[in-house]
Formats: structure tokens, sequence, C-alpha cells
């Protein structure tokens, strides 16, 4: 299992990066599903996959609930969840109003990190091990024969 790439060339016309090349991770053309996940977990686990699935779907209630009730929620080997708000700002304090100046709101998520027994480095728990791997065909040309931008 690896991460596959795809090289860029830079374009754009102010870059000071222009010409350079660079990888973008490349996707399977669907995205993994909930379903899928119970399945696999199912493989793994002595539960069926509507039991699986059960608890996964309830996960996400649950989840969203606590979010939106101002909680942090950790899941331990995953990492945290959190609600973070984007905001207009208002001349005074008193003159803040949610309604007017809250604009808009994500989850931020930050992964668990854990530490590398080899090397000490703190690695992001679910980076751990990753392999990364040129995608096969690539249409880049490698030998230089193509133009200049």
């Amino acid at each position: 299992m690896s991460v596959r790439y795809k090289l860029y060339q830079d374009n754009r016309a102010e870059s000071p990066t222009r010409g350079k090349w660079y990888a973008r991770a490349v996707y399977n053309q669907k995205p993994k599903t909930l379903n899928q996940l119970a399945l696999k977990i199912q493989e793994n686990v002595s539960m069926k996959k509507a039991d699986v699935k059960a608890v996964l779907d309830e996960m996400v209630g649950v989840l969203k609930e606590w979010l939106q009730d101002s909680n942090r929620v950790k899941i331990e080997g995953l990492g945290s969840f959190k609600i973070g708000l984007k905001t207009k700002p208002a001349d005074t304090a008193k003159d803040f109003s949610a309604s007017k100046h809250v604009v808009g709101a994500r989850v931020n998520f930050l992964p668990e990190i854990e530490v590398d027994p080899t090397t000490g480095a703190r690695i992001k728990s679910l980076l751990m091990g990753l392999e990364v791997e040129e995608t096969y065909p690539n249409d880049v040309d490698k030998d230089g024969d193509e133009e200049e931008p």
C-alpha cells in the first residue's frame, strides 16, 4: 500500500517557482463509504457488518451532537475534532452580534501525534509507515524534452 502521486509543473506567470515540478497526491475515483468501512472492520472483529455500521452511524451522530455543543472530541488513535468559526470584525465588543458577524463554521481535525521509536520524531499517527510512489502511467516527460512554460 502506498499513496500515489502525479507530477505537476508550476506554470503561474508571477510565481518565483515557475517551471519547477511538484508532486500531488492522486486519489481513487470514488471515496470509501461508511458501509465499506463497516465491511472492512467486520473482517477484523467478531461483529457483523450491520452491528459495526450501527455503531459507526451512532458515532457520527454523537460526534455531531458533541461538536455542536461546543465540545472537543478526541478519538484515541485517530485525533481530535472541534468546531472553528469564521467571523467578520466588529468595531467594539458591544457591537458584536453572532447573526451579523459569524459568517461561517468548519470542523477542525488534529491528527493524533506519536513518537517514532526509531528516530524519536513526532509523527501524525495516521502517517506512520506511509509510503509514496509515482502513479502509473504518468504523462510527464522526465527526459527534459518538454518545452519551458
